[in-house]
């Protein structure tokens, strides 16, 4: 049997009874009262960002968002919307903190009255599934990645993520995964992709100052094709490959930026200066930092590149590209194949295969105007009709009034 398919058939509202399924169709959020999110920190990121996101259509819905994490610089995004930011050592992988933060955690789902939480990590889900268990209130977990299965303890310590009243997966693919590495009933499952701020990411809102300052800061010259791959910069995230690719391209009338924060991989990003260097590519690949304008870095960028090596649960890069009308290349596995039409929005390459990426690459920088046109207005198509943040929040919220009223009825 094929996991994935098996997944694609069964998610939704189509595998709850039909009375059942009616009502949450048409249910108000406002029968919610308080939705508490526990991830480890907030901090730049997709799951941070879905957080805020959330938060914010809860609040938007008449319901009240908090949130608990250890904090980071994008608490100020909680406070914006509305919501509620408390801090806790959720993200501690200590037994003690672990077992510390259930009493905690009671405590808050005590005051605040809490009536949905929904967790996004393996640590704090370990606290919050004991917690909602003594409080007596649903769980929603969202299962983010594939996560290392090296051995029992690993498997085991990851198998609290399937252990909610409901687990959404960001892809196909996440799903299937968990149906074959955990053997998660299906009926527990609903598949929900993360989803693009079509406001933020409209070229029409992108002014050309902005991209002009990027371009000033990075030191690019004007006339040159840029190319660029997104991402932290950490080994799975395929920079290497991209450089080897670049250098096969062998053209010097490109600009290719590696753009995303070290994170403390100091060593790594020397390895990657060293290897441009010597591979004679300094004039053509630069590393730039973490960009806090990623809107106008897409706009200022003719391709963008997604190489990953080990498969992307979801890849909230070739989303955001597609969205502002870049044309995109990625690793052909894990959730980016649900993301992008092959040959409409951009391409799939196999994954670690240096030749194809060059090849891909040489395609795309030979589009004629009219065929970038096209891809153009695909790519944006594909995000404003299938991944919008509008979407995730909305089938979030749905998520929510699910588990609460399957909650009510099993008191009652």
């Amino acid at each position: 049997m094929n996991p994935n398919s098996d997944i694609s058939m069964g998610i939704g509202q189509k595998e709850l009874p039909p009375d059942e399924g009616a009502v949450f169709q048409d249910l108000d959020f406002e029968q919610i009262t308080t939705v508490l999110q526990i991830l480890p920190a907030l901090n730049t990121g997709g799951v941070e960002r879905s957080t805020v996101e959330v938060a914010e259509a809860i609040v938007n819905a008449g319901g009240r968002a908090l949130v608990v994490s250890t904090g980071g610089n994008m608490v100020n995004e909680i406070t914006r919307v509305h919501g509620v930011h408390i801090k806790m050592q959720v993200h501690s992988k200590n037994p003690f903190i672990i077992y510390t933060n259930i009493a905690r955690l009671v405590k808050l789902i005590k005051e605040h009255k809490v009536d949905v939480v929904h967790v996004r990590s393996r640590a704090p889900a370990w606290s919050a599934y004991f917690a909602t268990k003594q409080c007596r209130k649903p769980l929603v977990i969202t299962f983010h990645g594939t996560y290392s299965v090296s051995n029992f303890f690993k498997r085991k310590y990851n198998a609290i993520m399937t252990s909610g009243d409901r687990i959404i997966a960001n892809s196909r693919f996440i799903a299937g995964h968990m149906r074959r590495i955990y053997g998660v009933p299906v009926n527990k499952i609903r598949i929900i992709p993360r989803g693009v701020d079509l406001l933020r990411f409209d070229p029409k809102k992108i002014s050309a100052e902005r991209v002009v300052a990027l371009a000033y800061k990075w030191r690019l010259e004007d006339g040159f094709p840029v190319i660029m791959l997104p991402g932290r910069l950490t080994r799975w995230k395929g920079q290497t490959l991209f450089i080897d690719a670049i250098k096969q391209l062998d053209r010097r009338d490109i600009r290719c930026l590696l753009v995303g924060d070290s994170q403390g991989r100091d060593g790594y990003r020397q390895e990657l200066e060293c290897m441009v260097e010597d591979l004679g590519l300094g004039g053509v690949v630069r590393i730039v930092d973490h960009c806090d304008d990623m809107p106008a870095a897409y706009m200022l960028s003719d391709i963008v590149v997604s190489a990953s090596i080990d498969p992307e649960a979801f890849g909230r890069v070739v989303i955001e590209a597609q969205s502002l009308g870049r044309p995109v290349i990625a690793a052909a596995h894990g959730g980016t194949k649900e993301t992008v039409i092959e040959n409409e929005t951009g391409w799939l390459v196999p994954p670690n295969d240096v030749g194809a990426l060059a090849k891909t690459l040489e395609k795309a920088l030979n589009l004629s105007p009219k065929e970038r046109t096209i891809l153009s207005q695909n790519g944006m198509a594909n995000i404003r009709d299938n991944f919008s943040k509008e979407t995730m929040c909305a089938k979030t919220l749905d998520v929510y009034n699910e588990v609460l009223i399957l909650s009510k009825n099993f008191l009652n």
